[in-house]
């Protein structure tokens, strides 16, 4: 239980990890440029003070100066911290300075140490002496060290990242299959609920069972709907001459008797010009888009009625669809994500419509949906590249 517990907080607080990881590693960056350019500076002074001062000596004609110089010089080498051994041409330590550990030139850990620094630099050979043997740097040795733990930061900002975004994927996959589920239920509970009402006025005799019964069929034609939407689910699109007018009358038509009449009403009016323009695409899933956003504006509107415009026209080589209400609006800070499934105005709600609705129309048909809102209305356009042959 604590094992799983912690995997939640770390899954939660994954991305925030990454960024802690990330601006580690670039402090640690930034460190190690400090450090090497204000050891570059430091060498450049000091390789410029031994110019200086072998030059001066040089130019000094009192004897034994340059002797002096010299000595001088091995003295500030031996200060730099630079590990050093001197042997003889058989290999003798003679001579050694910065040793990473306490030795006498006599100790045998001494040779090993010779020929460990021998693996690293090649010795070099003085003339009467013997070889020189030397290591790196001290601060070569502290910038291996801080890229080394660069390379275990950035190793583990990767890990979590990757862990973190499949552990995002896998999350938003499930809140998507939780969404087409709700969807699902929603899209067959409106003719069921339907049906059941007429079912009702069938029973109390108030309406002509002919009229009824045109209802009913209509509820059924539309459960048939329904199931087609979701076989085509995963499936290639069809690809048929549809005509969008004639989808947006057959939308309205469905949702007219239903909508609230006594409180809060709602009307909704279509303005196509016949049955075109015409697309050419897969007339189940377009009549799925077109009724997700009428069913959009429905839930906008409800608790306080209005009016729903539903525009076709054509325009530019496109079939457009527009579709608003007079409702509230919509909020700003949600406005750049209102296509992303989840996104929702309406408590409760999983936003899975809209997403469908701009999958639909401009993953699966090359079209454009895009939302004009103000606090007096908004507007919903579909634009679906129009049939040349039946523009």
């Amino acid at each position: 239980m604590h094992v799983r517990r912690l995997t939640a907080r770390i899954r939660q607080f994954g991305p925030a990890i990454v960024l802690v990881l990330v601006l580690l590693f670039a402090g640690v960056s930034i460190w190690q440029w400090w450090v090497v350019a204000g050891y570059l500076r430091q060498q450049a002074r000091d390789a410029s003070e031994i110019y200086a001062r072998i030059t001066a000596a040089l130019a000094e004609p009192s004897p034994g100066v340059d002797a002096g110089v010299l000595l001088s010089l091995v003295s500030d080498i031996r200060a730099s911290g630079i590990p050093l051994v001197i042997t003889t041409s058989a290999g003798t330590p003679t001579a050694v300075a910065n040793l990473p550990f306490d030795a006498g030139i006599d100790d045998p850990a001494v040779v090993g140490y010779v020929r460990e620094l021998d693996g690293v630099h090649e010795p070099i050979d003085v003339p009467g002496v013997g070889q020189l043997h030397f290591g790196a740097l001290p601060v070569a040795r502290l910038l291996t060290r801080l890229g080394i733990f660069q390379a275990g930061v950035l190793l583990a900002a990767l890990v979590v990242g990757i862990w973190a975004y499949r552990s995002a994927v896998t999350r938003d996959r499930d809140r998507l299959w939780v969404a087409m589920a709700r969807e699902s239920a929603h899209q067959l509970g409106t003719p069921l609920m339907s049906a059941a009402a007429w079912v009702d006025r069938l029973g109390a005799a108030s309406t002509s069972t002919e009229e009824i019964a045109n209802h009913l069929r209509a509820d059924l034609e539309r459960l048939q709907r329904v199931a087609q939407r979701f076989e085509r689910v995963g499936r290639p699109a069809k690809q048929e001459r549809v005509a969008l007018g004639a989808v947006a009358e057959r939308v309205a038509t469905y949702f007219q008797p239903r909508l609230p009449r006594h409180a809060h009403p709602i009307t909704i009016t279509v303005a196509a010009p016949s049955a075109g323009p015409f697309v050419v695409g897969d007339a189940v899933l377009i009549e799925w888009a077109v009724e997700a956003l009428v069913r959009n504006a429905l839930d906008a509107l409800s608790g306080r009625g209005g009016h729903i415009e539903v525009v076709v026209e054509a325009a530019h080589g496109c079939a457009v669809v527009r579709v608003g209400d007079d409702g509230p609006g919509i909020p700003a800070d949600i406005r750049a994500t209102l296509f992303e499934p989840g996104v929702s105005t309406k408590p409760g709600g999983w936003g899975i419509g809209l997403a469908l609705a701009r999958r639909i129309v401009e993953g699966v048909h090359g079209g454009r949906l895009e939302v004009e809102s103000s606090a007096s209305e908004t507007v919903f356009v579909a634009e679906i590249p129009a049939d040349d042959v039946g523009a």
